[in-house]
């Protein structure tokens, strides 16, 4: 698949053409059609260039999923400025990290969530943030108050701006900022491009037979690639529908999926366990699903096995992305044999292509070995921005190393053995915690499980594992411990489990495993 010659915002224009007021978007009881987003966009670009935003400016969104938040976004496409993605899980510092890495002039925000209170936040940053000068509000607040350091615009006035002309950008342009999750020291800025998002959208279009008759509810957050490629761009390329669900709860996306019958859903492992789990007792139509992949962190065969019985009518596939691949750039072949759906990643799909290297010397490893997954072409970013702007992530070539370990058997198809700094050494023997959590979550009462390295004595390192039981079950660390020592190799039996009831989660839904591990070193 050749590289995108064309905007997001001609994107826009070319699906208006096609869908004209068909519904895009739905939230709630409100929709929105390709049209009239196209419309509200070119309104919204209009306000920004009012405010003294230009092509190569950067501005914030920070929201839970919503429509005006689409809109802003295609705003500031259609102007030449790209997006910075902010979460409202983030804080103080992490904030005001990225305002001033990406030298942010805007930020879209909501006044506050779960008690917290950005606008203030915002206000009491200011004079460290030296770009940031005014905020844009999503949701009703005085824009007034009395010496507040940054200026105040109303969402609603914005879009009273008359509609801006013709697109500023370039395919090339720099469209969207994403920071990694940062769990080695600071985040880097993913800088993700016009061309680089609609080739990973229409890449997973192609690859998953995606049309105008498709509706995905989407709770996966829009400031990641989850949200914003998975969801919006790929449906925005396909002319269907996205429901955009606030943020992910698991009982109201089950009464939106009983409500719209959508025909594909996706989610990250945990959402996907948490739906399955309540769904139970619940009178839920799954029928005109088609479609269900998972990714974004390992998807284990036990999961796979709950989905297949729940939604028999589905295809099931996974699939792996990184922000620096913009979205997906592997998923499961249509022809794949069960065996593979169940132990493989699948195949790189679009014009993407892979090589396993090794972790040292970057030589490229014959198949069948474990080394560093590298990929190049569909959907892959030029580089990061900010202070990561010269971190030497790609190999001559541009092929763009991702820190992930796997193998590529000699048919092309990868299997996934998790991230390198999750590997740790017993006794002299690598350890893969990803093929380890995939076998303890097949015991019947487990709900969650991540795995981490700590130091022995000893064997120099020993797995650890944080366990969350099923509703109700009574499973301990000696069951466990005995489960395992049936199916895996002496060396990969865990020595330590830990129960918990809750696990520290990343803005995207995985598991934060740098959590577990800083609370380790604390110790």
């Amino acid at each position: 698949m050749a590289e995108s010659t064309i905007t997001l915002t001609q994107a826009l224009s070319d699906a208006c053409l096609r869908r004209g007021d068909a519904a895009f978007l739905l939230q709630d009881e409100r929709s929105m059609s390709f049209r009239e987003l196209d419309q509200a966009a070119r309104r919204a670009a209009a306000g920004l260039a009012r405010m003294g935003l230009r092509r190569g400016d950067r501005i914030g969104l920070l929201s839970l999923n919503r429509i005006e938040w689409v809109v802003l976004f295609f705003g500031a496409m259609r102007l030449g400025v790209a997006v910075v993605a902010m979460s409202p899980r983030y804080r103080d510092s992490e904030l005001a990290y990225m305002v001033r890495d990406s030298e942010v002039k805007a930020v879209a925000t909501i006044g506050t969530h779960e008690g917290f209170d950005f606008l203030s936040m915002f206000d009491r940053l200011a004079p460290e943030l030296p770009t940031l000068r005014q905020l844009i509000l999503f949701d009703a607040a005085d824009p007034k108050l009395p010496a507040a350091p940054l200026r105040r615009i109303p969402y609603a006035e914005l879009l009273r701006a008359e509609p801006a002309g013709a697109d500023s950008a370039e395919p090339g342009d720099l469209a969207m900022v994403i920071y990694t999750s940062g769990t080695t020291g600071r985040p880097k800025g993913a800088g993700l491009t016009h061309a680089s998002l609609l080739a990973s959208g229409r890449a997973q279009v192609e690859h998953m037979h995606l049309d105008e008759r498709d509706m995905l509810p989407q709770p996966a957050p829009l400031n990641h690639v989850g949200g914003i490629t998975i969801g919006i761009v790929a449906f925005l390329c396909c002319g269907g529908r996205v429901d955009l669900i606030a943020e992910f709860n698991a009982v109201q996306v089950l009464e939106r999926i009983h409500r719209l019958r959508p025909s594909i859903l996706w989610g990250v492992p945990t959402m996907m366990t948490l739906l399955l789990m309540k769904s139970q007792g619940m009178d839920i139509d799954f029928s005109g699903v088609r479609i269900v992949f998972c990714g974004g962190s390992t998807v284990d065969d036990a999961l796979l096995t709950q989905l297949e019985a729940r939604i028999p009518s589905a295809r099931l596939m996974t699939m792996y992305g990184l922000s620096e691949t913009s979205g997906g750039i592997v998923i499961t072949p249509w022809d794949a044999s069960r065996q593979d759906l169940m132990t493989t990643i699948g195949k790189p799909i679009g014009n993407a292509e892979v090589r396993v290297t090794d972790l040292g010397s970057g030589a490229e490893l014959p198949a069948g070995e474990v080394g560093e997954l590298c990929f190049r072409g569909c959907g892959v970013v030029p580089g990061y921005v900010g202070a990561a702007r010269d971190v030497s992530a790609f190999w001559p070539g541009g092929w763009l190393r991702t820190g992930d370990l796997g193998e590529v058997d000699a048919r092309g198809v990868i299997t996934f053995r998790g991230r390198s700094k999750d590997m740790y050494i017993q006794g002299g023997f690598n350890v893969y915690p990803a093929e380890v959590e995939t076998y303890i979550a097949r015991h019947p009462q487990v709900l969650l499980v991540a795995g981490i390295g700590v130091p022995d004595p000893v064997l120099g390192e020993i797995g650890r594992y944080y366990v969350i039981r099923k509703p109700g079950a009574t499973v301990d660390e000696a069951e466990l411990r005995a489960w395992c020592a049936e199916g895996l190799a002496d060396y990969k039996v865990p020595r330590q489990f830990v129960f918990r009831d809750e696990l520290p989660f990343t803005p995207a839904g995985k598991i934060h495993k740098a959590s577990l591990r800083t609370e380790q070193a604390a110790r």
